[in-house]
């Protein structure tokens, strides 16, 4: 390749120090979702045209796959990468029912795609991390409380971020507020509202009236729904004065009471579980809880961990799978703070240790040596010529790699850790680092 390669936006791509910190986040996710009894798995990358444009306004989102030489007759026209988990999830789910036990605990991390403008923090391709808990015909409500809690503990591992707010609201509550007004299209009342983080509420009222057809009175109740927010259960006695009744609101209100006080032992300096009314979530298929979470002092990132509960959204005509689940965006939360410099790791390589080399003839040695630290879990490389060792030293300094390992000519061995200057004789077979140089570390500095 001679030409100079043109960057691709919305593709991010991350340097070695970045996907060190990308993999502790995953590691981490890992940790804590297995830790509550949720089992990894990974879907295709790419599923049926219909089935991703089926359930919400997603069509102008969708990378379209098609081989170079192919028409439409070949057997993998009509498939599209999938834009998010949750569809190829509930594909999953009904391919392998038979096979799995209810209610089926999953979490997946993997690759997505999405056709949208890349942004600080939306791209092209990224990185998401689900949870979801999917019965058969039934799901009991207490597991829409165990995935916020299960994704707040998650969130709370990570020191690199700022305090965070996990808004909740319940589409039963919604739809039952909006029937009860007499709306007749709820689901475009919902799209309108919910664009009230993107518009003036004037222009979101002029909407409900002029497009959804609402009178001023409905529009202005639907107004004073949206700006009700409590963190406890309080927001139920606001809903009641607005004067609206039906049985689905009071369902819906019953529900997210419940999610509110079900979290309410979380909440801590850094944590914040608020009852927002204005959350309705963009895609169709949520039927009753909503999640959305937004970093407090980064707002202008939108929300990083989405989902809510599914009642209907895998099915095979005989049997329901209802579900619940949250996604959080890997990639909108790391790569800006990547891009601003604020996070990173203390070195660019795994290497712990650099087995200097004095010559060419001795490289077999160093190598037995680089053998024996390996052999008991220290990550190390052999220096890749024999240059003067203060070339040598200066290489493993650029690199942030804390030791180098000395051979004498008489065989004796002494280890220099190049940050404090302290030079000690060592034993390849008994010699270890302490426990914080044996990985890099992450590392972060005060936002601009």
């Amino acid at each position: 390749m001679n030409a100079k390669p043109t960057p691709l936006s919305g593709f991010p791509e991350l340097l070695p120090a970045q996907r060190f910190v990308e993999q502790q986040v995953i590691d981490s996710l890992r940790r804590t979702f297995e830790l509550h009894g949720f089992a990894g798995i990974e879907t295709r990358a790419v599923e049926p045209l219909d089935q991703l444009l089926r359930k919400g306004d997603t069509s102008k989102e969708v990378y379209v796959l098609r081989r170079l030489q192919a028409d439409d007759t070949t057997s993998d026209a009509g498939l599209g990468l999938h834009f998010d988990l949750t569809v190829p999830f509930a594909r999953y789910v009904l391919e392998n029912a038979g096979k799995l036990e209810f209610p089926f605990r999953r979490f997946q991390i993997q690759k997505a795609w999405r056709g949208e403008r890349p942004q600080d923090g939306r791209y092209r391709e990224f990185t998401q991390a689900d949870i979801d808990i999917v019965g058969r015909d039934a799901l009991p409500f207490h597991h829409d409380v165990e995935i916020a809690r299960v994704m707040i503990d998650a969130l709370k591992a990570f020191d690199f971020l700022p305090a965070f707010r996990l808004q909740v609201n319940n589409r039963k509550l919604i739809q039952g507020f909006y029937t009860g007004l007499g709306a007749t299209d709820l689901d475009e009342v919902m799209r309108v509202v919910d664009k009230l983080d993107k518009l003036p509420v004037e222009a979101v009222r002029k909407l409900l009236v002029d497009e959804v057809g609402l009178d001023d009175s409905q529009a202005d109740l639907c107004l004073r729904l949206a700006t009700i927010q409590a963190t406890d259960d309080s927001f139920v006695e606001q809903v009641r004065a607005l004067g609206v009744s039906h049985p689905l609101l009071d369902e819906g209100l019953e529900e997210l009471a419940a999610l509110v006080r079900g979290c309410a032992p979380l909440v801590s300096d850094t944590v914040t579980v608020v009852a927002d009314l204005s959350i309705a979530r963009g895609l169709d298929y949520y039927t009753g809880t909503v999640f959305e979470t937004r970093l407090v002092g980064s707002e202008s990132l939108g929300s990083i961990c989405s989902g809510g509960r599914y009642d209907a959204l895998a099915s095979d005509g005989r049997t329901t799978y209802p579900g619940v689940g949250i996604s959080l965006g890997v990639s909108r939360v790391l790569v800006p703070l990547f891009n601003k410099g604020v996070l990173g790791a203390d070195r660019s390589v795994p290497s712990a240790v650099l087995v200097a080399l004095a010559d060419e003839e001795s490289r077999s040695a160093s190598d037995e040596i680089a053998d024996a630290l390996r052999a008991r879990g220290i990550p190390c490389e052999v220096a890749a010529s024999p240059q003067k060792f203060g070339k040598q030293i200066r290489y493993a300094e650029r690199r942030g790699i804390p030791y180098v390992w000395f051979t004498g000519p008489e065989g004796g061995h002494e280890v220099k850790d190049i940050r404090t200057g302290e030079q000690v004789t060592a034993d390849p077979a008994a010699w270890t680092p302490p426990t914080e140089d044996l990985r890099p570390q992450v590392t972060k500095e005060k936002q601009q």
